[in-house]
């Protein structure tokens, strides 16, 4: 992960070298994490290992610099969502992250604040009664969150929910993918070794996230505790809205993703969405799979007027900003990280056999979007105007949050709102 210079002259020529290995106790404990914190000190390192992975001494690139001094309380929070995948984030921090903070003399409550998740709303309570009032004083704060994509989502409607001073300051994430498909982490590159972000948050540098902007008819409902629950969503400027950083969608992907979103489904991990898969598009009362109906409208970057595609029938309507919505599954290949650009993937009613053709594609580099019944390409906005009477075919999926669309009722999706915080990549 990184090679940090030892802070004894006696030492001069010595270095803590920090890494991981895995941990054996994970073969038969699922609840372990599947990597340990380890540390050595190197004498004379070779040049290349001292130069390529020293942890950087001051600026963005380093985790103290990241964040203003504490004066009351601490402005590095470290953020453990214990209900986010397959239940991980405990056993990670207690493993891996707080031995390395231990490693390297971060202490809790002088140098960070640890908050452990007790509820679907509790990143969203913290941003609201401390993120946001201490960002609009201008203070840096830093959160290194143990969680998915839920958990940037939360921080970032929350943040675009309150109001914004002139002094505000965007807040700065380091990711650490405890989630079920953490599209974004992947998308990022944050996932390209098995630190789970934990070398990026120490060498990683800034960069703004980009956001789209979904604003729905007044009607529409966040669906919280396995759908039992309906929420209201925030208004701005007189709309009801919601904002993400992956992907908005209609369709098979929206229903699986609701359909999995439990607590039984949700200790398979990744393959809770290939189980719900197997229902949606092979129905156990031997049906064909759904098709979706409803007006799809897309609007083409430089363009003026709207354009209907679909013919009012659709089976797969995705817009994303990342190219994957879980490891190798890339359903945008054209996507770099963190380009802002919005593309839309989408393909008309089908069999089941024929959709799963289709999506499997996605795990051979992207290769779906070369099938004549994929459609693919930039976008800078979709709408969709639903037009299903059983409530189960009007739910979109943003960042992996269920919304539900009243009869009638729309949703309409826009590239390039304003970020809000940064992301450590």
């Amino acid at each position: 992960m990184a090679c940090v210079p030892v802070q004894d002259l006696r030492a001069k020529d010595d270095y803590h070298f920090l890494f991981v290995e895995a941990n054996p106790d994970a073969e038969h404990d699922s609840k372990a994490s599947p990597v340990l914190f380890k540390s050595a000190i190197l004498t004379n390192p070779p040049q290349g290992l001292s130069i390529d992975y020293v942890a950087p001494r001051q600026g963005e690139n380093c985790w103290e610099f990241r964040q203003d001094p504490a004066a009351v309380q601490p402005n590095f929070h470290v953020i453990v969502s214990t209900g986010s995948g397959t239940g991980l984030a405990a056993e990670v921090w207690k493993q891996l992250v707080k031995p390395g903070l231990e490693h390297i003399k971060v202490d809790e409550a002088k140098h960070y604040a640890l908050h452990y998740t007790d509820s679907e709303s509790t990143v969203s309570e913290l941003t609201r009664d401390i993120l946001l009032p201490q960002a609009n004083l201008g203070v840096y704060q830093s959160v290194l969150l143990m969680s998915g994509d839920g958990g940037i989502v939360d921080i970032v409607n929350t943040l675009l929910s309150g109001n914004r001073s002139q002094n505000y300051r965007k807040p700065n994430i380091a990711i650490m993918p405890l989630g079920t498909g953490n599209a974004l982490a992947h998308s990022a590159g944050i996932t390209k070794d098995d630190t789970f972000g934990v070398k990026t948050w120490l060498r990683g540098g800034l960069q703004e996230l980009p956001l789209f902007c979904a604003r729905f008819s007044s009607g529409a409902r966040l669906l919280t505790d396995e759908a039992r629950k309906e929420t209201p969503l925030h208004t701005m400027d007189g709309a009801t809205v919601a904002h993400g950083a992956v992907v908005c969608s209609w369709g098979l992907h929206a229903g699986l993703v609701a359909d999995s979103d439990t607590v039984e489904f949700r200790k398979f991990g990744v393959d809770r969405f290939k189980m719900a898969a197997q229902e949606a598009l092979f129905p156990s009362d031997g049906s064909p799979p759904h098709v979706y109906r409803g007006k799809v409208s897309i609007l083409r970057p430089r363009e003026q007027n709207w354009q209907t595609i679909r013919h009012g029938e659709h089976a797969y309507v995705l817009a994303t900003l990342c190219s994957q919505l879980e490891k190798g599954f890339t359903i945008s290949p054209d996507t770099k990280p963190l380009d802002g650009k919005l593309r839309l993937v989408h393909f008309g009613p089908t069999t089941g056999e024929q959709a799963m053709s289709i999506m499997s594609k996605a795990y051979q580099g992207g290769q779906h979007v070369q099938d004549e019944n994929v459609g693919y390409e930039e976008i800078e906005a979709l709408r969709i105007d639903f037009d299903e009477v059983d409530a189960r075919w009007r739910r979109v999926c943003i960042d992996g949050k269920i919304i539900r669309v009243e009869q009638g009722g729309w949703v309409e999706v826009r590239s390039g709102q304003k970020g809000v915080i940064d992301l450590i990549v």
